[in-house]
């Protein structure tokens, strides 16, 4: 599928790469690369295969999470993927060799049904309004980022949901943690337990919902507090 496009911020001599979910793209760390940057971070972030400006072909997780290792330095200091990009990133943790892995709201739950394809697929159409009227507690730059990356989105990536909840590592190849908003369905209390036996740790943000960072940014970095 050839290299991933990615986005850079910063110039530290420690690596975090970021990894998105599906319907995004690089610019889903519109915050939190700038943010990184501050801390001494040198931050990568991949456009996944068929979002963004990397390339489009057939999609597995498999294949995404090959891609992925092949696009970033080996041994980064933090590797960090949100939903889709959280279970990419358990397919590439074993080559990356990252030293602290945090996945944010993977889908190690139940899988979707094809309702949800359709309606993301729908979100392609909607203006600006409707997606801040969507996501009210989102700041604007945060709604351009999810415009903006629906429009440059391949829903045919959609497919790969067909694999979830994908294969997770138990136990995990070093430290990782799980983050879970208290407003979402991917990380019910049952897996949670679950996950801290296998060796996660599991940190939940209060009020937050599937995309943490964006519905809440200041929680998203304090539950990462000893993790950056």
């Amino acid at each position: 599928m050839g290299r991933l496009h990615v986005q850079e911020w910063g110039r530290g001599e420690r690596v975090a790469v970021l990894v998105h979910g599906m319907t995004t793209d690089a610019g889903s760390w519109w915050r939190m690369g700038p943010e990184l940057a501050e801390r001494g971070y040198r931050v990568l972030a991949p456009d996944l295969p068929g979002h963004g400006e990397s390339p489009r072909g057939a999609y597995t997780l498999r294949g995404m999470g090959e891609a992925l290792a092949e696009s970033v330095p080996r041994g980064p200091e933090l590797a960090l993927g949100h939903s889709l990009g959280g279970t990419v990133l358990a397919y590439a943790v074993e080559r990356l060799r990252p030293a602290r892995a945090v996945y944010e709201d993977p889908p190690w739950g139940a899988p979707p049904g094809p309702e949800v394809a359709a309606f993301l697929d729908a979100q392609r159409g909607w203006t600006l309004e409707r997606l801040a009227a969507f996501h009210p507690g989102w700041p604007e730059q945060a709604v351009r980022e999810k415009h903006r990356g629906l429009s440059r989105w391949d829903p045919a990536t959609v497919e790969v949901a067909r694999e979830y909840p994908g294969r997770r590592r138990t136990p995990p190849p070093g430290p990782s943690l799980v983050l879970a908003g208290d407003r979402q369905p991917m990380i019910d209390e049952a897996l949670a337990g679950q996950l801290r036996t296998e060796g996660y740790e599991v940190r939940v943000v209060a009020g937050a919902g599937h995309n943490i960072h964006n519905d809440d940014g200041d929680g998203f970095l304090a539950a990462l507090d000893g993790w950056l």
